[in-house]
């Protein structure tokens, strides 16, 4: 999968910090809007979630800060799936001054499906494991 565009926005001044660029909590808070643009491309919708009483939550996030964004930066965000598993899926957010084109950071999660009542990982249901197969950045071969 071509990395897709999951977030575009803007940087504005109330989210700086006393150094002038874009305080952390934002760039984790943009990724996380991410998430759940690239989570609905593979059927993990809204709709979907709260009628199968399922849910997403982060296990493991990894984010390299590369370029400050500033007051007033146009900010995109691509993802890319990079693995699908029973339970969990791992995948890639590039956050990108739009304006410049420059890598600003980017960020690596392990996010685990999970049955929100009994509070534990579910399996995902095939038809989203078959979407998000499709659209992984390096696909598994094909077995004979």
């Amino acid at each position: 999968m071509e990395s897709a565009a999951t977030y575009c926005g803007t940087v504005y001044p109330w989210q700086c910090d006393h150094v002038g660029h874009m305080n952390i909590m934002w760039y984790v808070g943009k990724f996380d809007e991410a998430n759940w643009n690239l989570f609905a491309r593979i059927g993990l919708t809204p709709t979907y979630l709260r009628q199968s009483n399922r849910g997403m939550a982060a296990v493991q996030q990894n984010i390299t800060y590369k370029r400050e964004l500033l007051a007033g930066d146009i900010v995109e965000i691509k993802s890319r799936l990079l693995e699908i598993r029973e339970k969990s899926i791992r995948f890639l957010h590039e956050m990108r001054n739009a304006e410049t084109g420059e890598i600003a950071a980017t960020c690596e999660i392990t996010g685990v499906h999970m049955d929100r009542q009994a509070r534990r990982a579910a399996p995902f249901e095939d038809v989203i494991r078959r979407t998000a197969a499709r659209l992984l950045a390096f696909p598994e071969p094909v077995s004979a």
